[in-house]
């Protein structure tokens, strides 16, 4: 790679490393910390997603190698995030996962792909693998095997690009593991979710040894990368930031570690349109073992909650439990109580997608938060599935502002 690409990729890289280690990162991870053990903090605020590319142009990229120019967007990106003004971590290293034999995308022995897109932001045809009861067959067991000498390339162009100025997580966790180990993403990929509903009631019997198929295989994976001692107590997910008393911080290169050390995370998407008693029956159970391995657990994205808070109470290590625009907060709210940490998601529709309304979101959150606090919830509030902030990226660092300003007035 040219000289002058290396000398933008290593300042990008110097700056990353100054603002990871600001004294502000170290009051976040306390911050955190304590949230997610139910001590008495200022409610975390945490922007997943801000619509980055309404703020950056990618024709700014400098890298031409494809594996740099990632890093170079990553850098970007986090220079961005330390203005925002939330409570995410910027963790002093960068990771590079490592590469499954077989690849990731053939972890079940057939295309689990969506489809080809006709650009970035198109749609994509999807065609189902599992077309038909005896379609069963083509799939088979995942391993958890790492391509060491794929893996040491990808990692040494890396490291003798900024190797020397920021530190190198190499993901060696299992690749069955959130979306490839929840069961549900990959069950509506491999199937089609439509066709899975009709699964419920058309054929019970397959769609319980395809999911029971899908869980053993899940299980084994992550025994067999935890045996081998492939688990970082970097591997942590919580869909937040995943700190809490009762665990290990997140550490880089820290393998070896127990499942039983960090957090895991499962979410159950595609199963918004399942009852209550059938989302247990064709989900739940399957997952129980799953989560229930590591340390604390958390629970939900973007699907529906509201109905099935009971039935999550059976995950014994369940700490988060996640309340999505489509959910109702107050039903939410009076059933977590102050048993689960509430992962508040406010609509970003509603809040910033076509503008910034500061008079509606302050009542709304005022709304919110008042129901909250009335139910005794300890909650945190997550900006999460912005696709576009109506170019208007400032938009994002107001809305945070007013989040805050909300959270000390109430």
């Amino acid at each position: 790679m040219p000289d002058h690409e290396i000398a933008a990729l290593r300042n990008l890289a110097k700056e990353f490393v100054e603002t990871a280690h600001k004294p502000e990162q170290d009051e976040r991870r306390e911050l955190w910390r304590s949230h997610n053990s139910f001590e008495s903090v200022r409610p975390p605020i945490y922007i997943r997603a801000f619509a980055f590319s309404e703020w950056f142009d990618d024709s700014q990229l400098i890298c031409t190698d494809p594996l740099l120019r990632f890093y170079e967007t990553y850098f970007h990106t986090m220079r961005f995030r330390d203005g925002i003004g939330d409570d995410f971590i910027i963790e002093p290293w960068i990771t590079i996962p490592a590469v499954y034999d077989p690849p990731v995308e053939d972890r079940w022995g057939v295309p689990t792909a969506l489809g080809e897109k006709p650009h970035a932001r198109g749609a994509a045809a999807f065609r189902p693998e599992l077309q038909s009861e005896d379609d069963f067959h083509r799939l088979t067991p995942p391993q958890h095997r790492i391509n060491e000498k794929a893996t040491e390339e990808r990692v040494t162009r890396v490291h003798d690009a900024i190797g020397d100025i920021v530190e190198i997580h190499v993901d060696r966790g299992p690749m069955l593991t959130m979306w490839t180990g929840d069961i549900s993403t990959d069950v509506a990929k491999l199937r089609g979710l439509e066709q899975v509903m009709w699964d419920a009631y058309d054929r019970p019997e397959w769609l319980h040894r395809l999911l029971g198929f899908m869980r053993d295989s899940i299980l084994r994976v992550q025994t067999a990368a935890e045996q081998a001692g492939d688990f970082s107590l970097a591997n942590s997910q919580n869909q937040a930031m995943p700190y809490a008393q009762e665990l290990a911080d997140p550490k880089p290169n820290s393998h070896g570690a127990r499942r039983r050390e960090i957090w895991g995370y499962v979410a159950a998407q595609e199963y918004t349109g399942f009852g209550p008693d059938m989302f247990d029956d064709f989900l739940l159970q399957y997952q129980v073992p799953i989560i229930e391995a590591y340390g604390l657990s958390a629970y939900g994205c973007c699907e529906d909650l509201t109905h099935k808070i009971e039935k999550l109470r059976r995950i014994k290590n369940l700490r988060r439990i996640a309340v999505a625009p489509a959910a109702d907060a107050q039903l939410c709210a009076e059933q977590i109580g102050s048993d689960y940490i509430l992962s508040w998601r406010p609509n970003p529709s509603s809040m910033i997608a076509t503008g910034l309304d500061e008079d509606f979101v302050r009542r709304h959150l005022q709304e919110h938060i008042a129901c909250f606090r009335q139910n005794q919830c300890q909650f945190d509030i997550t900006l999460k599935d912005v696709e576009t902030v109506n170019r208007q990226p400032d938009n994002v660092r107001r809305w945070t502002a007013i989040v805050r300003a909300a959270l000390e007035n109430c």
